[in-house]
């Protein structure tokens, strides 16, 4: 068979393989995005932290709530003098009160920074989300233009093997040299070397993306309609993602909180009002002197703290620092997402800029080694210039498929600047996760409960 023969068979079991491919059912991203915001522990280990942070309100509220005690205690007792033997019994029994009436809004701003962290915990989980989800879109990406390179370079392989068993068919008939069998023996191993590499990374991304969907890839398909999510310029990008990265907005309720605390280290120079009551019983058996009966008491304490060893100034300063401290990381965060917006806003356009020049060169490729192919076998080229040409064609079709992958990867990296990069922005039909419910239901929780129902 002819190389040109070769060549054509080639072709067509490499587009026979394509359409099989493209007629399979294909696992969008938006498909995986949805097994992986179920799947994701990260995100999980957020929701729980963000239940365990709203326990902080009801665990606030409680200091000026009323504590309420039952007692028991029993007493046996007995003495031997002067040849008399005595002894007794006692049983006491007693309920206790006590309730701060006042602290200085103290509770109230300890009530305010725990709903403010609650309010934070909240937002963590739309950042933990986000995270999660470009996760997955990276690892999606990277097995789709590794599965890309594979394909690529097994046709490059290919394409190695029919051009050394042409140069060996030329040198049988006296119109090739030794020199071409030995370059195309060289391209050849090269090309067997990048093969087996683009294999090593394609299994190493099908890992990543087994960990973060919980299922192994098949027939991805890298078309989704989420650019519709994107602005049409960088000011309004700019402007939505100060307005709702949940990063920023996690910054806001970290200064509400810091501001709250503040207060509330201030109120430990102030006075504390408390209400304490008991009642109880008594009962006495056997020897004992019959006291059986009843008792209580009422007591009101007014407190004014004078000395504290430096704790109360040292903790107003520290509540302070850290109020300031609070504002300085939301200016970081403000700068971070802003940047972060224009980075994948400008590589949405570099990506752009390199499919066309890719596609060109491409196109441009194959129209050279056509040529070159045909000039070799007019006997004005050599073989080496056929290898050559070949690889420049596979150069500029990896650049494709690398340029192809940036862009997708950079729409993404914008919507998650902008803080879109959520299940609910992307229609994902999932349950979202969120504590909002579990916030309601223990903001105003009085009773002993082990658990409370969202």
């Amino acid at each position: 068979m002819s190389f040109r023969k070769r060549l054509a068979v080639s072709a067509v079991a490499v587009l026979a393989s394509a359409l099989a491919v493209n007629g399979a059912q294909a696992q969008s991203i938006a498909q995986a995005l949805t097994i992986a915001y179920d799947h994701a522990p990260d995100l999980q280990s957020a929701l729980l932290n963000a239940k365990a942070s709203a326990e902080n309100i009801a665990l606030a509220k409680a200091g000026t709530r009323p504590t309420l005690g039952a007692s028991v205690s029993g007493n046996y007792s007995w003495s031997l003098a002067g040849g008399k033997f005595t002894d007794g019994t006692s049983l006491t029994t007693g309920l206790s009160y006590s309730q701060t009436l006042y602290d200085g809004n103290k509770t109230n701003s300890e009530v305010e920074a725990a709903r403010a962290g609650a309010e934070a915990a909240e937002y963590q989980i739309r950042n933990t989300e986000q995270n999660v989800l470009l996760a997955v879109v990276q690892a999606y990406v990277s097995v789709l233009s590794n599965s890309q390179l594979v394909a690529l370079r097994q046709e490059n392989l290919s394409f190695f093997q029919a051009q050394l068993q042409s140069a060996r068919d030329r040198l049988d008939v006296g119109e090739g040299t030794r020199i071409d069998v030995a370059q195309a023996e060289a391209r050849l191993a090269q090309g067997d070397a990048t093969y087996r590499a683009a294999l090593s990374n394609l299994e190493t991304s099908k890992a990543t993306f087994q960990r973060y969907v919980g299922q192994a890839p098949h027939n991805l398909s890298a078309s989704h309609n989420f650019s519709r999510l994107i602005p049409s310029g960088l000011s309004a990008a700019i402007a939505e993602a100060e307005t709702g990265h949940p990063a920023i907005l996690m910054a806001k309720a970290a200064i509400r909180a810091a501001q709250a605390s503040s207060k509330a280290a201030e109120a430990g120079f102030g006075p504390k009002a408390s209400l304490n009551g008991s009642v109880g019983s008594k009962v006495t058996g056997q020897n004992g002197s019959p006291t059986d009966g009843f008792s209580g008491s009422v007591s009101f304490q007014i407190t004014v703290p004078l000395y504290a060893g430096g704790a109360i100034g040292a903790s107003v300063r520290k509540a302070n620092i850290e109020q300031i401290k609070s504002e300085v990381d939301a200016m970081s965060s403000y700068d971070k997402i802003r940047e972060s917006v224009i980075s994948a806003w400008a590589g949405i356009q570099s990506a752009d800029a390199q499919i066309s020049a890719a596609s060109a060169a491409v196109s441009a490729g194959k129209t050279v080694l056509d040529g070159v192919i045909q000039e070799r076998d007019l006997g004005t080229r050599t073989t080496l210039d056929v290898l050559n040409s070949q690889a420049e064609l596979t150069t500029a079709r990896e650049g494709l498929i690398n340029a192809s992958s940036n862009k997708v990867l950079a729409t993404f990296s914008l919507l998650a600047a902008m803080g879109h990069l959520t299940a609910s922005d992307l229609g994902l039909n999932v349950e979202i996760k969120s504590a909002a419910r579990y916030t309601d239901a223990v903001d105003d929780v009085w009773a002993e409960l082990r658990t409370v129902s969202e």
